[in-house]
């Protein structure tokens, strides 16, 4: 009965996590390989075993479910880098990013398959892969219902003293700081770990947060359903995005870099980049 009771507005929460659930059921196969053991391997333990752990994002750029079927861009290229080398792959989803990071530092997944953008501290700590592909990131916030919507931002400067909310850890913190200081002002930062992008778009979109800073991709495949969303207001230049690996992994690194410079080139590539990337 206490399904009945939830305000209509949390569905869109409710199931997400849900298909974060099923995704999980779905691909998780960690219970007889040796993640447990909790060790940053690199490319020859890999091949050894013949399965390479991933961690993604469920979102609907990167891995999500289509009817019964897995897709999703860093899915789909994952999955073809593993034909080409003979392994298979053990997908974990995991919505928060800090999670993914603690994840690959502490052995537990391979490689990071999802879009991160290259930061200073980032690249102390990760070996980011050859670019993959372009993205920004923009401000999500609902359309103006009036001439002078005094909610609606049009320009960096109206930033000041606004809460934006973003993904726990993510990349564009480090730019929302920067622009703060480009406007010689505060922009207040709220970390949210509970939720994913795709969630923070659709609490603005209802009203429940006025803005939310994520990947222009994911808002744009957010906006077909969700029509009172503004996407228009850059937050970042575009900037490349890669893959990541531990530190302690640089022949998995040289794998990568060499296979993704070559599949960029070919028709397979481009194929899966027009399905996601419009």
């Amino acid at each position: 009965m206490l399904l009945k009771t939830l305000n209509p507005k949390i569905w869109k929460y409710v199931v997400v996590a849900l298909a974060g659930s099923l995704i999980a059921t779905f691909v998780l196969q960690h219970e007889d390989t040796s993640a447990s053991e909790n060790i940053s391997r690199d490319y020859p333990a890999i091949a050894a075993e013949g399965i390479l752990r991933a961690a993604l994002e469920y979102n609907s750029i990167s891995l999500h479910l289509d009817g019964d079927t897995l897709s999703g861009f860093d899915y789909e290229l994952i999955e073809a880098f593993a034909r080409d080398h003979d392994l298979r792959v053990d997908i974990t989803p995991e919505m928060s990013f800090e999670k993914r990071l603690e994840g690959l530092a502490a052995g537990k997944y391979d490689l990071i398959a999802n879009g991160i953008l290259a930061t200073s501290e980032l690249k102390d700590s990760l070996l980011l892969t050859t670019p993959i592909a372009l993205t920004k990131e923009v401000l999500v916030q609902r359309k103006p219902t009036r001439e002078n919507d005094s909610l609606f931002i049009r320009t960096h400067l109206s930033l000041a003293k606004r809460t934006l909310h973003v993904v726990k850890g993510s990349p564009s913190i480090l730019r929302i700081q920067n622009l703060g200081d480009e406007i010689a002002d505060t922009i207040y930062i709220k970390e949210v770990e509970k939720y994913g992008p795709e969630q923070l778009i659709a609490m603005v979109a209802h009203g429940d947060i006025d803005y939310a800073v994520c990947d222009e991709q994911i808002a744009r495949a957010a906006a077909d359903s969700m029509p009172q969303i503004d996407i228009s207001t850059d937050i970042s230049f575009t900037q490349f995005y890669s893959w990541a690996v531990s530190k302690k992994s640089p022949a998995l690194l040289d794998s990568l870099d060499t296979w993704l410079e070559d599949f960029k080139q070919g028709r397979e590539y481009q194929k899966i980049y027009r399905k996601y990337y419009k």
